[in-house]
């Protein structure tokens, strides 16, 4: 039983990236009373520009997006407090959730859109982002592989993560290298297939990378200078932020992701999840397409929940 309006919501929303702010700016054009909760984590914040968000066609800085996009829920009513979620319990008709500093939120429903965190290369913080700033370290070739076209292109990262990212970069670059680091974990097929592309595979460990405004320095164990590429495209793998989605009772996928079905609230009723949290593909477009479809089926379920649909009166 849900008590104090000041902490009771219909849908309380976990996010505040592109998927979590389109499904808050849908469910309050639906009049729903939505509160966005988030950590002031989300990806997109560390995009500094991307170029394949449908209707930028200069590029949009992704802070200025998320901003925008935070404005226009806003506009509707959509509420905004930032706390980092560390515990969600699911009662008869209602759902509890608390955050780190000790605040307690309640809704009827709840949408997951609490994202992923990418293994990133060992840099300094501030180092790390003046080399995301320059360009010359990148995290997506989806999202930005067309803009280092025919440029000398280093991926780091072993096993078959690595040699994927690096055929993929091939249709942008004929100068690419794979760097799998001291355990390469290539099969022989693999290696034949990277061969094939013309991409070079260097191994060693990594000593040190050295960022600057044109280029960035690797430096292998084994090379007698270091390797000079224009931008480096680390491919890490990266960790589900779904927690949250454990502790309500959702089977993850092996890759720990939320199976997509969970969009419209089929894994446990009342609990919708959109954006990287889900399998799929980790792109803004996917995002706000999954937060359109977590949101209207929210919005939908709670008019079952009230009698408020055909199928319901009957």
């Amino acid at each position: 039983m849900m008590n104090n309006p000041e902490t009771c919501w219909d849908i309380v929303v976990i996010g505040a990236g592109p998927a979590g702010l389109t499904a808050a700016l849908y469910l309050a054009r639906y009049r729903r009373k939505v509160l966005v909760v988030h950590d002031g984590n989300s990806r997109a914040l560390r995009i500094p520009t991307t170029h394949n968000a449908p209707g930028f066609p200069e590029g949009i800085d992704g802070p200025l997006l998320i901003e925008r996009m935070s404005r226009h829920a806003a506009a509707y009513g959509a509420c905004t407090q930032e706390a980092e979620i560390i515990d969600i319990e699911r009662s008869a008709d209602s759902f509890r959730m608390r955050s780190s500093d000790g605040r307690v939120w309640e809704s009827r429903a709840v949408v997951l859109a609490s994202g992923i965190l990418l293994n990133q290369v060992d840099l300094a913080e501030d180092v790390h982002d003046a080399a995301l700033r320059a360009g010359v370290l990148r995290y997506c070739p989806i999202c930005d592989g067309f803009e280092h076209t025919d440029q000398r292109i280093g991926v780091i990262g072993c096993d078959s993560d690595g040699a994927a990212e690096a055929l993929f970069l091939r249709q942008y670059s004929p100068d690419i290298t794979l760097m799998p680091l001291s355990h390469p974990a290539l099969s022989e097929e693999q290696a034949s297939e990277l061969a094939r592309a013309g991409i070079v595979v260097k191994t060693g460990a990594l000593h040190a990378l050295n960022p600057g405004p044109d280029g960035m320095e690797v430096h292998l164990e084994g090379e007698a200078a270091p390797l000079l590429f224009g931008v480096i495209y680390p491919a890490l793998g990266s960790r589900p932020r779904a927690e949250l989605a454990v502790r309500i009772g959702i089977e993850l996928e092996a890759e720990g992701c939320v199976p997509v079905h969970s969009i419209r609230g089929r894994c446990v009723p009342g609990v919708f999840a959109a954006g990287d949290v889900v399998e799929g593909l980790d792109q803004i477009s996917v995002a706000m397409g999954h937060g359109a479809l977590a949101a209207t089926s929210a919005h939908n379920w709670l008019r079952e929940q009230d009698r408020q649909t055909l199928q319901a009166a009957c």
